[in-house]
Formats: structure tokens, C-alpha cells, sequence
């Protein structure tokens, strides 16, 4: 998981270098894979996650955090979709609004 986790780290980096990422997307995914960075690295906080959670197995607390972590970074970025749909039917509803007024005074000439 450390090795995973510092790869997701080196490629969200090389992504926001490229500008294959914005680089306000990539803080949930730096975000993410530091976290799951430090989990997979401190043994003591993993066995109190599982003994948290009531596992006898430390490494299945580690799979339920990334699951966790995941899906937390998956909610944001469809709560920041819906708001890129609503945002684009605004615009299309504005630009249909211009160009019947623009249809209408080309005509009224």
C-alpha cells in the first residue's frame, strides 16, 4: 500500500505538471494518498483503527480506510459535476435568451 500510495502521489503530480489535472482536483487525490500514506507506514494507528472498528486483522483496516477514503474523493467530485451541469444548462438557457434577442432585432432592421 506504501508503494501504491506514493505512486498515486507521483502521478497526480506528473498529471498537474502536464496540466492533464487542475490542480484544485488534485488536492483530494494529494489529500487521499497522503492519508493512506501515513495509515499504510504507522502500524500503531492501524491496529487502533481496526480495534476501532472491532477487526482482528490490521491490514483489512487498512482496506476499509482506502475504501473509505475513496469514496469520500468519488462524493466530491460528483457533487463538483452536478454543479458543472447545472452551471452549463444556466449558460445554454442565457446564450438561447441572446440569440432570440439577436434573431429578433436582426429582423426588426
Amino acid at each position: 500500500m506504501t508503494v501504491l500510495s506514493a505512486a498515486l502521489i507521483c502521478l497526480v503530480l506528473f498529471s498537474v505538471r502536464r496540466a492533464h489535472i487542475r490542480v484544485e482536483y488534485s488536492v483530494s487525490w494529494l489529500g487521499a494518498a497522503v492519508v493512506l500514506l501515513i495509515f499504510s507506514r504507522s502500524r500503531a494507528m492501524l491496529s487502533w483503527i481496526a480495534g476501532f472498528l472491532g477487526l482482528t486483522y490490521a491490514p483489512m483496516a487498512l482496506v476499509i480506510l482506502v475504501f473509505c477514503v475513496f469514496l469520500v474523493v468519488f462524493y466530491r467530485f460528483s457533487v463538483i459535476i452536478s454543479n458543472l451541469k447545472d452551471a452549463n444548462i444556466a449558460m445554454a438557457q442565457r446564450l438561447a435568451i441572446l440569440e432570440y434577442q439577436l434573431h429578433q432585432n436582426n429582423e426588426k432592421r
